[in-house]
């Protein structure tokens, strides 16, 4: 479906998008040429992707297809890959759609009704690395999606949305749901998750001082509009009890049961007026939205990549969403962004061997705490 309420993507808009890139910009697709595509791979392009590559032809990164002189089994295998990544779940992780037919015992059997089930979904088509836009011929508006077998996040509004945020630094915010039958399943309600669910770093607090800042943390998650869930609250406030942090309220919100989900929220704010955190929150005090408390949020992230609550992948992607994004693209940050681009880059999925730049990424967040906060450029 259209998201009629989005202007459609014009060829001067998709230039001064591709400005953005940091890529070599060739010339763009002619009509007969994105046509040739089209009828040579079985697929449809989206308006605003049409005119994208109209524009121009982003090129000299691997991430970029190229739908002009490249490979023909790359741009089929990237055609094929969330097909593919849906098949290896249902397979290997029991994962099974609930618009389907009650699954068979035997796998075999299983992996084929699923291969029916997905040969009627609309064609997901390769944008950049593992974003993908929905081909659905000429319609716009739709979110990008960012594919890794049913692991589905929400990366844009639309493709300009996606391209501000991707590259250049803050953008519109993300929508609430997708908007295509079937992925939207992923998004809304599904296995997977986007990058404005809650933070999923594990506990690790070890001392009282610890978890008072992790609640602090969450406090300030909060006041940038990260959504947290009930349960992260409730384990917060019983690591801090365990350690021996004192408020009157700590007990309530710590014993809550799953009925009483609803009162965790109202809890918190009890404890950190308790604690006297609500008042030591960091002020608007720049032209950027909340820049102190994100760059708070963004040391707190890199101390949980650091010490394994959080996984590199997710820690990276966070960072660049809330951090690198929001906080104006700062030069210092740009080597954790490249690395997390090259962990969630085309050819280390194609692989299979993200273990290097997970480690990467690792790597760069302790460089990061180790050097001045926050950093310089």
């Amino acid at each position: 479906m259209n998201t009629s309420s989005r202007p459609r993507l014009t060829l001067d808009a998709a230039r001064a998008l591709q400005g953005m890139l940091r890529a070599e910009i060739g010339p763009g697709l002619a009509e007969r040429e994105l046509d040739a595509v089209e009828a040579r791979f079985g697929f449809v392009f989206s308006a605003d992707h049409r005119v994208f590559l109209a524009s121009g032809l982003p090129r000299g990164s691997s991430a970029w297809p190229d739908c002009r002189d490249g490979d023909p089994e790359d741009l089929a295998s990237r055609l094929a890959w969330p097909v593919e990544g849906v098949l290896f779940d249902v397979e290997h992780s029991g994962f099974w759609h609930p618009a389907w037919p009650s699954r068979p015992t035997e796998r075999s059997e299983a992996l084929r009704v699923a291969r029916t089930g997905l040969e009627s979904v609309p064609r997901l088509v390769p944008l950049y690395g593992h974003r993908y836009l929905p081909g659905t011929a000429g319609e716009h508006g739709h979110p990008v999606l960012s594919v890794h077998q049913t692991d589905v996040i929400l990366y844009g509004n639309d493709l300009t949305d996606y391209i501000h945020r991707e590259f250049a630094g803050p953008s519109s915010g993300l929508l609430a749901h997708a908007t295509v039958d079937f992925w939207s399943y992923f998004v809304e309600g599904g296995p997977g998750v986007d990058v404005t669910a809650p933070t999923p770093f594990t506990p690790y607090a070890t001392t009282a001082q610890e978890a008072v800042d992790c609640i602090r943390m969450l406090a300030l998650e909060r006041l940038i509009g990260r959504r947290h869930r009930p349960e992260q609250l409730i384990e917060a406030g019983l690591t801090a009890l365990v350690l021996d942090v004192e408020t009157e309220s700590l007990p309530l919100l710590a014993g809550l049961s799953r009925a009483e989900h609803g009162q965790a929220d109202a809890l918190v704010d009890q404890v950190l007026s308790e604690l006297g955190l609500l008042r030591d929150l960091p002020a608007d005090a720049t032209d950027l939205p909340r820049e102190a408390a994100r760059w708070e949020l963004v040391r707190w992230w890199l101390r949980l990549i650091v010490n394994g609550s959080l996984a590199p992948g997710a820690g990276g992607d966070l960072i660049t969403y809330e951090g690198w994004g929001a906080l104006g693209r700062p030069q210092r940050l740009k080597p954790l962004v490249e690395k997390t681009d090259a962990y969630n880059g085309w050819a280390a999925i194609r692989r299979g061997d993200r273990e290097h730049p997970a480690e990467q990424i690792v790597e760069e967040a302790g460089r990061l705490l180790d050097g001045p906060w926050p950093p310089q450029g």
